[in-house]
């Protein structure tokens, strides 16, 4: 998960983070236009393919695979099209409006469609050339016309209005913006329906909130949860790691992370080598683990015997962890499987996601820690990260190494997954500002959160709507992205502002 440079200023080798192997979303594309056009407008049809090229090639530019379906510009087509659409197995589907098309050519697609649609009407020119105006030019550029129509359309079929890209074809900043954004989206429903989420032990026994129906989770979410023994880490550990590899992953993991000397905390300690040696024989043991085990993210908290090998090893997975979420695998402690999710998702969309908690309010400079103990998204952190030795875990069994640093300055994203009365999901969700200062030297991360109007009054709107007590948080604003989301699962959502 990292790839090995040479630091000139030490001529020492040091690694940067490298994101995990992904499978790409599909992305399917249509055009709609209207047939009657062809016989009426020469040339008009061969126009109208080179502008849906232009957008073809604006989705290469991204992560993703895209299916190109033609077009579609009557009845009998778009009836034609539907299955190919379901046998292509989409993450979403972009509808791109090329000039005015009657609503039939999208009526039986989102009839019979499950997957997002997003309509595009990217017209190619800012504005017509009003002294050369002719029809012709007009259907050239009547990207828009047709979208009130297709929007009627689905509400009287019993769907909810696609969302839409309005803007042009060419030297659009803002609608690029959309398109990289949807393609995003694209990765997390992807990454949704087809990840294998690890789950180890329980939540600790007296967290009620963080209990979860594994099948629920595949019936909103898609994902399988694969329940696991803490066991199988522990053998890797004992069995299958060597010293050479060991002393290879203890050098590594020091090129990530600083290793001051303790400040006012007096349960932590500067990094002790025997700390750092158990870490590092953790993070392979669970390296190795999750390989065999295909996984593409890890719930888990597991108490075991004291003095075990099976309480060492589960207590001190906390660097490994920070290391693998943050090269695009999720891990998540207190056995967590909803935060997995909101990391994963977030983790998708390109902004981080880490493990994130309520701590202190400074009622004097009007903001909020954030932060938890255990493992955490480095490559969201400002500066360079702290390992600390910790005499003891807080609340939970064991001592060893802990990752302490704040996350990026600027904007934020949090996402808190909770369960309702019902048994159904919520997406609660706010955006904040991490801002500058100091935080607690005490091996976790922290960060100084800022909320409007104030934090008072944004906390008690937070807690009203029932959200867990652990969310996931991300760098930027990204709260509708995350929304669209839900929307798109079927899941009830709120952003707290």
């Amino acid at each position: 998960m990292n790839k090995p440079t040479k630091d000139r200023n030490r001529g020492a080798e040091t690694h940067q983070l490298e994101r995990r192997m992904e499978s790409k979303p599909r992305i399917g594309v249509f055009g709609v236009g209207y047939f009657k056009y062809w016989s009426q407008f020469e040339g008009l049809l061969e126009d109208l393919m080179k502008k849906q090229a232009v957008f073809l090639e604006k989705l290469g530019t991204h992560q993703v695979e895209v299916v190109d379906f033609g077009l579609v510009d009557d009845a009998q087509s778009a009836y034609a099209l539907v299955p190919k659409l379901k046998a292509a197995n989409l993450d979403l589907i972009f509808c791109d409006m090329l000039t005015y098309a009657t609503s039939s050519t999208f009526g039986a697609v989102i009839k019979n469609m499950e997957v997002p649609i997003v309509l595009v009407a990217l017209q190619p020119d800012k504005a017509m050339d009003y002294s050369r105006a002719s029809t012709y030019m007009q259907l050239y550029n009547d990207d828009i016309c047709s979208l009130p129509e297709f929007a009627g359309v689905a509400v009287r079929l019993g769907k909810q209005v696609p969302d839409v890209i309005i803007g042009t074809l060419h030297d659009d900043p803002q609608a690029d913006a959309l398109i990289g954004e949807y393609c995003r989206i694209a990765k997390v429903l992807h990454a949704l329906k087809t990840a294998r989420i690890g789950h180890i032990g329980h939540p600790i026994e007296a967290m009620l909130d963080m209990h979860t129906d594994a099948t629920m989770l595949t019936a909103h979410f898609g994902v399988h949860v694969v329940q696991c023994e803490a066991n199988q880490i522990v053998h890797q550990y004992v069995h299958q790691v060597s010293d050479a590899e060991v002393a290879e992953e203890e050098k590594r993991i020091l090129s990530f992370f600083d290793t001051p000397d303790p400040v006012s905390d007096p349960i932590s300690e500067k990094l002790k080598p025997a700390d750092l040696s158990v870490a590092a024989k953790a993070s392979l043991a669970l390296k190795k683990f999750i390989a065999r085990e295909a996984l593409d993210g890890l719930a888990y908290y597991y108490n075991g015997e004291d003095n075990s090998a099976t309480q060492l090893v589960m207590s001190n997975l906390i660097v490994g962890n920070s290391l693998l979420t943050s090269s695009g695998f999720p891990m998540c402690g207190e056995s967590d499987l909803k935060t997995c999710l909101a990391m994963l998702i977030m983790d998708r969309l390109g902004i981080g996601g880490s493990f994130a908690e309520f701590h202190p309010v400074d009622f004097k400079e009007n903001f909020v820690l954030v932060g938890h103990d255990g493992p955490h998204n480095i490559s969201i952190a400002q500066g360079k990260p702290v390992l600390r030795s910790l005499k003891k875990y807080h609340g939970k069994p064991g001592f060893g190494a802990g990752v302490e640093f704040k996350i990026k300055e600027g904007p934020i994203t949090m996402l808190s997954i909770s369960s309702t009365f019902e048994g159904k999901f919520k997406f609660v969700i706010a955006e904040g500002e991490s801002v500058e200062g100091p935080i607690p030297p005490t091996g976790n991360t922290n960060t100084r959160g800022f909320f409007k109007p104030d934090v008072r009054t944004f906390l008690t709107k937070w807690i009203k709507e029932g959200p867990t007590h652990h969310f996931a948080l991300g760098i930027g604003h990204h709260a509708s992205s995350i929304q669209k989301i839900a929307n798109y699962l079927q899941i009830e959502s709120v952003i707290v502002s």
